[in-house]
């Protein structure tokens, strides 16, 4: 969104454009997991009255549009990129296989993984986990607002103590909404190490794939 209080903003797309391209043109194989809460929340509107499988639906709908902008950014500045979605919708992005997720990344390209999981109930951070897992990835980074995982929320609380590490029963057992339950569960079984940092520093994801203590490391 940006400064924006709804929708995409095209400055933003842009700039995570530009990062990712660096890391492409260095070789290391980038997949990418999109949210759709600039646009659509399925949480919210099932708190409101709406039947959480049809919202949790219109929100996956919400990932595809955002993938495709970030698609239509990265080719401009001249990576190969392709949207995998969870559902079906073949005149717009490709259904997601696995092996196919696994060879695109081989030969270079960005994958963008849409839809989530394709099932209500679960949300894009456990299709982050889930994809991760499936095509072998080395770590998740959780991009977000912040420059790590706080005890509290350090956009409102001054005094919020910032944790350098965490393990994931500690992330659990303290409730802490870095992501939720479920996909915590998956990284802890599969020992995928998660580390969350701010996206918005310029320079962040190149920093943090380079193995710079910026953020906050989750594992063991």
């Amino acid at each position: 969104m940006g400064d924006q209080e709804y929708g995409i903003s095209p400055a933003v797309v842009q700039k995570i454009a530009v990062e990712v391209k660096e890391l492409n043109r260095l070789g290391v194989q980038v997949a990418i997991v999109i949210g759709g809460g600039n646009i659509y929340r399925g949480v919210a509107a099932s708190a409101a009255g709406l039947d959480r499988a049809s919202a949790d639906h219109m929100g996956m709908l919400a990932t595809v549009i955002n993938s495709l902008a970030l698609q239509d950014a990265l080719e401009r500045a001249g990576i190969f990129t392709r949207v995998m979605s969870a559902i079906e919708m073949h005149q717009i992005a490709e259904p997601y296989i696995r092996r196919r997720a696994i060879r695109h990344l081989e030969k270079g390209r960005v994958v963008i993984f849409a839809a989530g999981t394709g099932n209500p109930y679960f949300t894009t951070d456990t299709a982050a986990a889930l994809r991760a897992m499936e095509v072998k990835s080395q770590v998740i980074l959780k991009a977000t607002k912040v420059d790590g995982v706080y005890d509290t929320d350090p956009l409102i609380h001054k005094k919020a103590k910032k944790f350098e590490e965490l393990s994931y029963i500690e992330v659990l057992n303290r409730g802490l909404k870095i992501m939720d339950a479920t996909a915590i569960s998956l990284c802890m079984d599969n020992h995928l190490p998660i580390i969350v940092f701010n996206l918005t520093r310029k320079g962040n994801i190149r920093r943090v794939v380079f193995g710079q203590k910026i953020g906050t490391v989750i594992r063991g």
